[in-house]
């Protein structure tokens, strides 16, 4: 991190998680439109596969 020592060790531990690639922003959720593509694009499978589930 090539940080001196003194602003080394007055880090907070989010700012060191941060630091080192431990602790980053989730990414948002899909959206309607976008789930809606995706459950047409990969659509449940019928057949054999479920047999019994029903």
């Amino acid at each position: 991190m090539r940080l001196p020592a003194r602003d080394f060790w007055a880090m907070t531990p989010r700012e060191l998680g941060f630091a080192l690639g431990l602790t980053r922003p989730s990414p948002a959720a899909p959206g309607r439109a976008a789930l809606a593509a995706l459950i047409e694009a990969y659509p449940d499978k019928q057949g054999d596969d479920h047999a019994g589930l029903e």
